[in-house]
């Protein structure tokens, strides 16, 4: 196994959503504390880790957070009714099993629902929306989930664990974005780059945007980039029109995302990622989107405006228990970055 199939399981595997990120973050403190000077954990919760140098700082930012659910509240028979965390299309969390993370400990549960054979037609027919599912956790009532410490705010994951496919593909929960965390590591180790490099781990990410924008104010980097997962058109139920990117085919830069309500990238900083990728033989897809944004947006307008890119890996089935990516595409994301972080000073000269 490779060290960052090695990593990519260690994450996806971790639990931690919007907010109740803790546990990711302490295993990335473990995994980047040798790549770098100091590490602290800011208010919000986002992990900053310094590797002093000189000057253009760089900004790499990779949310550490996942989509999941929060309990709303245990009924009188001991199902628990939850809110969703982050942005989940119904039918992908109907019959899941799941984590409540309750203070006693990891407790199983499912996501149950009507058997068929009791169904009516309409039932069928019918969607199960949101807010007529519940986690049966096998309380027999509400005292009993009480007793194992559910209560309101006690955080819901799906329970799955990485696994490979065929060839050097991989399928996990949390892809989104634990492999942008990956890279972010990985180029850490790789580059020579002589710069103040700020990795951040960012929360809240899922639910607004939240750790980049506060981090980004504090750090105040001359120039950032955001690593994330984004969508390639290459499996049924969606054309090139919707993505013309393709899993496998290498690192993702962003030219503009969300129909521009997202970040537009600057020219110089596409110049920056796109000539120093054709410097180094990396081959690249670039993208323009029509929906979905990142870190990056908070970040390009924090302050006066900051120098920001994207660098994502294709990722198949985003937003579900079962995301697709090719591991040599994080490796050329991770590339990319490293190579990225050193040729910076050509394209952003700055004044000590």
């Amino acid at each position: 196994m490779s060290d960052i199939e090695r990593l990519l399981e260690l994450l996806s595997n971790a639990h931690g959503i919007s907010g109740r990120e803790g546990s990711v973050q302490d295993l990335i403190r473990q995994e980047i504390a040798p790549y770098v000077d100091e590490i602290r954990i800011d208010n919000l919760g986002n992990l900053v880790a310094t590797r002093k140098g000189e000057r253009p700082s760089v900004m790499i930012a990779a949310h550490v957070d996942e989509i999941g659910l929060m309990t709303k509240y245990v009924d009188e028979k001991g199902f628990l009714r939850f809110v969703t965390i982050g942005g989940w299309f119904d039918q992908t969390l109907l019959n899941q099993r799941v984590i409540v993370h309750a203070d006693s400990g990891p407790v199983y549960g499912v996501i149950g629902s009507k058997p068929p054979h009791v169904m009516k037609d309409d039932d069928k027919k019918k969607p199960v929306e949101i807010k007529d599912m519940f986690v049966d956790a096998g309380c027999a009532d509400e005292e009993e989930a009480k007793a194992l410490g559910i209560k309101a705010g006690t955080p819901i994951t799906i329970d799955r664990a990485l696994a490979k496919l065929a060839g050097d593909r991989v399928t996990g929960k949390a892809l989104d974005n634990r492999a942008g965390v990956v890279m972010m590591i990985e180029a850490l180790k790789r580059t020579r780059s002589k710069s103040t490099i700020y990795a951040v781990g960012t929360v809240q990410e899922e639910v607004g945007l939240k750790g980049a924008r506060t981090s980004a104010f504090d750090l105040r980097p001359d120039v950032a980039l955001a690593t994330d997962v984004t969508i390639p058109g290459d499996h049924p139920g969606i054309e090139k029109k919707d993505s013309a990117l393709e899993m496998g085919k290498g690192p993702v830069i962003t030219i503009a995302d969300a129909s521009g309500r997202g970040i537009i990238t600057t020219e110089k900083v596409v110049s920056w990622l796109a000539e120093t990728a054709g410097e180094f033989e990396i081959p690249v897809q670039m993208d323009v989107s029509g929906g979905g944004t990142t870190d990056a947006t908070a970040i390009q307008l924090t302050r006066e405006g900051i120098h920001t890119g994207v660098i994502s890996v294709a990722t198949r089935y985003i937003h579900s228990p079962v995301e697709v990516l090719s591991i040599k595409d994080v490796d050329a994301c991770a590339e990319l970055i490293a190579r990225a972080l050193e040729t910076a000073p050509r394209y952003f000269k700055t004044e000590e």
